[in-house]
């Protein structure tokens, strides 16, 4: 605060806080998009729209807010494909074991990890220590556990003759547990190496292995995606223990269970992954000898190894077989919390993260380590989460305590080992997602909202009124869609949250960066030290461009159009016609200016839509336009005769898009149609642009066809009757005649087809008895404009012989 505001400036300052927060709670200020003639409001403001950008140094949070994100530091790069597991030994020396092939190393100088066991297998899945720092190897396919003394020697300790070995854990007593597929075995081992099987599962994985307080063993499944919990019951001392009650706490709603821990209150917490999927067919059991060819499949793509079967020794059969260990890779994952009591909780969901590791933090928060973007998530006791590092790598594949407060991560694809923690970034850096406003566009104020800033929780916000010390803004502009092509140099900084003009030039494209120094204490949460940045704004005004007339579709005649239903029923209302709508090209390419989704007027939106009817005598016309401004549109309606030169004003001032007029008001003729366009309601006149179109040729026909030359000979038997329907401008479109006020029949011209102004017609009346009759004839031209006419004969009696 500066001292030179004194106790009134200050006091003015709080009133003017007081009353931008009820503007605020009112929606008057900062709303997501502002219309006033062109300018809009480019808004960030939601975890959605902060994920895509990149964030360095800097925390996406689940409540749409930046803060500054835990330090995140590489820590080593052993040169390997992945790693699956981080541990340390009791002198807090760290070990990754990983692949391939098989190996584990040991980081005593982080930039020279020395490598402390190799073995044939492809891949050190598991990794463990006892209380004597001996350190057990789990390896797959068809691996073993091995064990390596502090001493450095290397022996095979134990053979669990299945598929894969997935996870290894140790309890208080030194018997060492290992979790099994693909027949989802779980062994016990004593520290002498003897081992029995401990837990034969329905599953075909034991994925995932933890303790709970009470020495019970927790184990995830795949794939049921199943939680047990085994009590192990120990017959004597320093025997191996067999499995005693055993019951599913809890199945999740995912296939594979990949990581499981508790907390000293109980709870328990699991991360799984994957769809469950429906029972297939089994594999045809192939009989011989299985070898791997040792290739490094990679996460992500479809995981398998090259098996040869020999099947004898003029025949080598090669097959493709599902390598499990590498876990799946599609259908989202969840966390859920199981308390003391067994009561489900699920604490976070994604459809397209998949968290590999987990660990639970000190201050009760969970970290997840997921995949494919290498990414770290904290999940915080209300439900927030936030994105608070990404690797360079696909996965993340283990999280451990380190020593220091730190947190080690380890990954896959490539295999690295980094830092998480203590404390916070000095410096961090968040860049935007790419911001296209489609037009040609002027650069306003950036605003910006932080909270928190160092109050307590619970204190007044700052709602970006003073300048902030440690967040600044820069921004930049360019007219191609990736900022590393040629776009202007970052201006900036901007420091008022209330508002700064950027000084970027004109251009289609923008982004923006926002910059947090100055750093926060070690220990204490970010929302304690540092304020968060909740939601930016940047202003810009569109350059005016014309708006567009698309099509004008003109109607059939005797259609009336109207914006509303009319109302149904009754001997008056009237008949509901299919109107034929003009199109827009492109219209799945609208412009989208924030919350607006369709660049037509705003005005058309409040239309109701057209509504078409039979009515004689009308003539109607609609028509598509756009603006890619999204101004309001104001439309005019002019025609000409097909002989004249000049355009005649029909109707002007209209903000729908149809218009329907008394075409019996015109004279008999061939007509064209123009409609103008022009944004002027949203722009001053000197600015407003316009469009025109003209409308394809259109005929008006009123006048009626006349009926001649009616008359009836008698003189034959059948009596003939003829005559001739005449227009004065258009085609005949078809006659009918009735006899003594009888039904109507329909009548072809000679020639069957009416398509001429003048068409002769014969009928032939056959059984006519004598006496007199009367024959009246209809023709209507192809608009429907009809005419009427009768003639009376006399059919005289015949003798009888």
């Amino acid at each position: 605060m500066n001292n030179r505001l004194g106790t009134g400036g200050i006091l003015g300052l709080a009133k003017r806080q007081r009353i931008l927060v009820a503007l605020l709670v009112l929606g008057c200020v900062a709303p997501a998009m502002v219309y006033a003639e062109h300018t809009r409001m480019w808004r960030e403001s939601s975890y959605a729209d902060f994920e895509k950008g990149t964030a360095k140094g800097v925390a996406i949070r689940s409540d749409g807010k930046l803060a500054p994100a835990p330090k995140f530091s590489p820590y080593s790069d052993p040169n390997l494909a992945y790693l699956w597991s981080l541990r340390l030994d009791s002198r807090g020396r760290v070990y990754g074991a990983g692949g391939s092939d098989a190996k584990v190393v040991r980081f005593d100088d982080p930039a020279k990890p020395t490598t402390i066991f190799e073995a044939p297998e492809l891949s050190a899945q598991a990794i463990a220590f006892d209380a004597q720092d001996n350190l057990y190897v789990g390896t797959s396919p068809d691996g073993k556990i091995y064990k390596v003394t502090p001493d450095g020697k290397k022996s095979v300790f134990f053979e669990p003759k299945t598929k894969y070995i997935w996870a290894l854990a140790i309890d208080a007593q030194g018997t060492l547990f290992a979790g099994t597929g693909d027949t989802g075995q779980i062994f016990a081992i004593t520290a002498d190496g003897k081992g029995q099987l401990f837990y034969q599962s329905d599953e075909r994985h034991a994925r995932s292995l933890a303790f709970d307080g009470k020495g019970n063993l927790l184990v995830g499944t795949d794939p049921d995606g199943l939680i047990l919990r085994i009590e192990p019951v120990r017959k004597s001392a320093g025997a191996a223990p067999t499995a005693g009650q055993t019951f599913v706490v809890y199945e999740t709603n995912k296939k594979e269970v990949t990581s499981l821990s508790a907390d000293a209150n109980g709870n328990i917490f699991a991360a799984s992954i994957g769809e469950k999927q429906r029972a297939t067919p089994a594999l045809p059991v192939l009989s011989g000898v299985l070898t791997p060819q040792q290739t490094a499949p990679v996460i992500g793509q479809p995981n398998s190894s090259t098996l040869t079967l020999q099947a004898g020794a003029s025949q080598t059969i090669t097959a493709t077989a599902p390598f499990p260990f590498f876990p799946s890779t599609t259908g989202g994952a969840e966390v859920v919390k199981i308390s003391a009591e067994g009561a489900p909780e699920t604490l976070w969901t994604s459809r397209e993260d998949l968290v590999f590791s987990m660990a639970l933090e000190a201050n009760g928060n969970i970290l997840l380590g997921t995949g494919n973007k290498g990414t770290i998530v904290e999940l915080e006791k209300n439900r927030d989460y936030a994105k608070v590092a990404s690797t360079a790598a696909a996965q993340v594949t283990s999280l451990v305590a380190g020593r220091d407060g730190k947190i080690l991560v380890g990954t896959a694809n490539p295999g690295k080992v980094f830092t998480l923690g203590p404390g916070y970034e000095s410096e961090g850096s968040f860049e935007s997602d790419t911001f296209d406003a489609k037009i040609f566009s002027r650069w306003g104020r950036i605003t910006w909202m932080r909270d928190g800033n160092g109050n307590p929780a619970g204190s007044i916000m700052d709602f970006g009124l003073l300048p902030s010390s440690n967040i600044v803004f820069y921004v930049r502009s360019g007219n191609t869609s990736s900022p590393e092509k040629n776009w202007s140099a970052w201006s900036g900084p901007y420091r008022n949250g209330g508002g700064e003009a950027v000084t970027c030039p004109p251009a289609r494209f923008l982004q923006w960066k926002a910059v947090f120094t100055n750093g926060v204490k070690p220990g204490v949460s970010a929302a304690e030290n540092s304020a968060r940045v909740s939601w930016v704004d940047i202003a810009y005004q569109p350059d005016n461009v014309a708006p567009v007339l698309d099509e004008i579709v003109v109607q059939d005649p005797n259609i009336r159009v109207q914006g509303f239903a009319a109302v149904p029923g009754g001997p008056s209302a009237p008949t509901p016609v299919q109107l034929r709508m003009p199109q827009r090209p492109g219209a799945q390419n609208f412009p989208n200016f924030g919350a607006i989704t369709d660049a037509t007027s705003r005005a058309n939106a409040l239309n109701a839509p057209a509504q078409g009817f039979s009515e004689k005598g009308y003539a109607s016309v609609l028509w598509s336009a756009h603006d890619d401004n999204d101004d309001d549109l104001v439309f005019a309606v002019y025609y000409r005769g097909e002989a004249e030169n000049s355009w005649h004003l029909l109707k002007d001032k209209l903000t729908q898009r149809f218009y329907s007029w008394d075409s019996t008001t015109m004279p008999d003729g061939a007509y064209y149609l123009k409609i103008a366009v022009s944004d002027l309601p949203s722009n001053p006149p000197a600015q407003a642009l316009t469009d025109e179109r003209v409308s394809e040729r259109f005929e008006i026909t009123n006048t009626p066809p006349r009926i001649e030359n009616l008359r009836a000979d008698v003189s034959h038997d059948p009596v003939r009757v003829s005559f001739d329907g005449i227009s004065p401008s258009v085609s005949i479109g078809h006659a009918q005649y009735s006899v003594d006020a009888g039904d109507w029949f329909t009548v072809f011209p000679v020639g069957v087809l009416s398509d001429a102004p003048k068409e002769s017609y014969q009928i032939q009346l056959a059984g006519l008895g004598p006496g007199q009759h009367i024959i009246s004839v209809q023709v209507a031209d192809r608009y429907e404009n009809t005419t009427a006419a009768k003639v009376m004969f006399t059919v005289a009696g015949r003798d009888s012989k």
